[in-house]
């Protein structure tokens, strides 16, 4: 059985705080307006995502593990 993390970020809620960059920087970026987008999830652990979705503070990112098998 694998576990995949699935991982959003609400565009329409995000504040561009940077949060999750400082915390999971490679796993998020930040556009033109400075609104996070996913980038690289490889690129930063498991807790480190999940500690930028926590520290993120409008809520805008949201982490669920997607189980197949």
């Amino acid at each position: 059985m694998q576990r995949d993390l699935v991982v959003t970020v609400d565009e329409a809620v995000c504040i561009g705080s940077g949060n999750c960059v400082l915390h999971a920087p490679g796993a998020f970026v930040q556009d033109e307006e400075m609104i996070a987008r996913v980038a690289d999830l490889g690129a930063a652990g498991i807790d480190a995502i999940r500690n930028a979705a926590a520290w993120c503070p409008s809520g805008a990112i949201t982490v669920t593990e997607a189980v197949d098998g």
